[in-house]
């Protein structure tokens, strides 16, 4: 238990951003498992676009408010937009 006044206010603040934090990362990861949720079950071209720029935007709203770091940030877009172009590809080679 904290014994300071200063130490209780820190319980209070880390308590209320970590539970910023984690509506943060849930709402990033859901957009991501949508895009990748659409890939699988096969969605038209302009629909994984739209589900992965939402993603895109997401998470670049958690970089910016400091929940993951600007690499991890662009990691997990890399990763994510790497699923997206091999779908593309594939979708276009099954219409040629």
């Amino acid at each position: 238990m904290p014994n300071t006044k200063s130490a209780k206010k820190r319980v209070r603040v880390s308590e209320k951003r970590r539970l910023r934090n984690k509506a943060y990362k849930t709402f990033f990861k859901n957009r991501i498992k949508e895009v990748i949720k659409a890939i699988e079950s096969g969605e038209p071209k302009e629909v994984v676009l739209e589900l992965a720029r939402k993603a895109q935007a997401a998470i670049d709203k958690a970089v910016s408010k400091g929940v993951i770091h600007k690499n991890q940030g662009a990691r997990r877009k890399e990763r994510l937009f790497k699923k997206v172009n091999e779908y593309l590809k594939s979708l276009e080679a099954t219409q040629e």
